[in-house]
């Protein structure tokens, strides 16, 4: 398994999409006109072979939208993670009585979307693509659209929690990962999701990124007035950490 693509809801898409193409680097690979079926529109970046999101609804009963109301704001929204057995997941699920809310069964990916109640800190996403360097959520033309001169690759998760020895419990156990240490980490395929403490409840805290010039990224944020310091930026509600 491993972290293929993380979301982000805003109340506002185009700015904090633009926000993430000046600072990171990238560029829009694909603006998916499926998530019209939850009340979104979305852009969607390629980061080398991994993807950022950003969602917003443009309905007021959206899912997303009663998630900016619950949240005080933009922020993480989805981690979407690649798996090689999805029908194993699914037995895995039903034993652990984690409901699933939507299922996509297509030609070159299957997925299914888990209920947040039952995982907790995000929604999240098992996804299953054919071949597996694919990724059909990035849109038909993505490869094109790779750039790698600011940042190459997305590498982690990390997940804010009121307890998060307990949440990481859970997320290996939704993943049939082998547990947690005592740090609090689940280990991925070249990828990671990190569980940290925090007062403001379960939600995505920060993603983590390869950088290839981690200065340039933070200039550029300064300059459009984000939040920064020695090596992230505050975009959309969330931490990106240049490694």
């Amino acid at each position: 398994m491993q972290v293929r693509q993380v979301a982000l809801v805003a109340r506002e898409l185009d700015p904090v999409v633009a926000d993430l193409c000046a600072v990171l680097g990238l560029e829009v690979a694909f603006r998916d006109p499926g998530v019209a079926e939850f009340g979104l529109r979305n852009a969607v970046l390629a980061v080398g072979r991994r993807f950022l999101e950003v969602v917003s609804p443009v309905r007021p009963d959206a899912t997303a939208a009663r998630y900016l109301e619950r949240h005080g704001g933009d922020g993480g929204y989805m981690v979407l993670v690649q798996t090689a057995d999805l029908a194993a997941d699914r037995t895995r699920l039903a034993a652990l009585g984690v409901r699933i809310v939507w299922q996509a069964t297509l030609d070159d990916i299957a997925a299914v979307h888990l209920h947040p109640r039952d995982v907790g800190g995000a929604i999240v996403s098992l996804d299953q693509p054919a071949p597996p360097a694919s990724w059909r959520w990035g849109g038909p033309a993505w490869e094109a659209t790779v750039r790698t001169d600011v940042v190459r690759d997305l590498v982690g998760v990390t997940i804010e929690a009121t307890d998060p020895a307990a949440l990481a419990a859970r997320w290996s156990a939704v993943l049939g990962t082998s547990p947690p240490p005592d740090h609090g980490v689940l280990a991925l395929d070249r990828s990671e999701i990190r569980f940290v403490r925090s007062s403001r409840g379960d939600r995505i805290g920060a993603v983590r990124l390869v950088a290839a010039d981690a200065a340039r990224a933070l200039a550029t944020a300064r300059t459009r007035g984000l939040p920064t310091d020695d090596r992230s930026v505050a975009i959309g509600g969330v931490r990106f950490e240049l490694d």
